[in-house]
């Protein structure tokens, strides 16, 4: 959780008093929303208190909880809608033989660098998650905000992760979605519901957009390799 702000400036001291309030923040998303937004007003409003000492600023928070992305979806709802359209897993012996005997495209979606390093032979890369690597105001708001939450390489949704994987993958193949450790769908007795991951939320994306042959590797990534199937690498 993280506290912010209301920020005074008055006549008292030829420097800004500052006093915070405690607003709490569950997200760096949402500490960034308000950073952003403080510095901007600051900035505006620097011009007319080097000119007016008295006069008093007076900023306080008013940060809203952004609307969801269909990503940030809750489990439950994505796994619902999962299974409804009967987006199936399969163990990674399974999807290498459909890779190889039936033309199912495998879909990493981790991220790029991870791909390169190695990957299923024959896999397609495109990136659910990527580095925040901008550097404009909400940027930099953004990166603060997630330094103070101790993630220090901050990753945001990829906006063109679906016009990428058009341009790749038609809407008609068969696809099986992997990322490193996969999630489950399947219900234990800690995890009800399974559990959601990149290539979870990735497939939920694929069918809520047209794709109709969807499935997801079972253990990610990292059963492939405990497998010893196929890799490939471009470093």
């Amino acid at each position: 959780m993280a506290a912010l702000t209301s920020v005074s400036a008055g006549s008292t001291s030829a420097s800004l008093q500052h006093r915070f309030h405690s607003v709490t923040y569950s997200t760096p998303t949402e500490l960034a929303s308000v950073t952003c937004s403080l510095a901007t007003t600051v900035k505006r409003r620097s011009f007319s208190l080097r000119h007016n000492p008295s006069t008093t600023l007076r900023i306080r928070c008013a940060a809203t909880k952004p609307a969801k992305s269909p990503a940030e979806e809750d489990w439950s709802t994505k796994r619902a809608y999962l299974l409804e359209k009967r987006v199936r897993s399969v163990e990674a012996k399974e999807a290498f033989r459909l890779q190889k005997e039936n033309n199912f495209v495998i879909l990493d979606v981790r991220p790029e660098a991870e791909f390169k390093e190695a990957h299923p032979e024959g896999a397609i890369n495109v990136q659910i998650y990527r580095l925040i690597k901008e550097w404009t105001a909400w940027d930099i708001a953004r990166r603060a905000a997630f330094a103070f939450f101790g993630i220090f390489s901050g990753t945001e949704e990829n906006p063109e992760f679906l016009q990428l994987v058009e341009s790749k993958i038609n809407k008609d193949a068969k696809i099986i979605v992997a990322c490193s450790s996969g999630g489950t769908m399947k219900p234990t007795q800690n995890l009800p519901e399974g559990q959601q991951s990149r290539s979870l939320i990735a497939a939920y994306l694929l069918v809520l957009n047209g794709y109709t042959n969807v499935f997801h590797l079972e253990g990610g990534i990292y059963n492939w390799y405990k497998e010893e199937l196929p890799t490939a690498s471009e470093e």
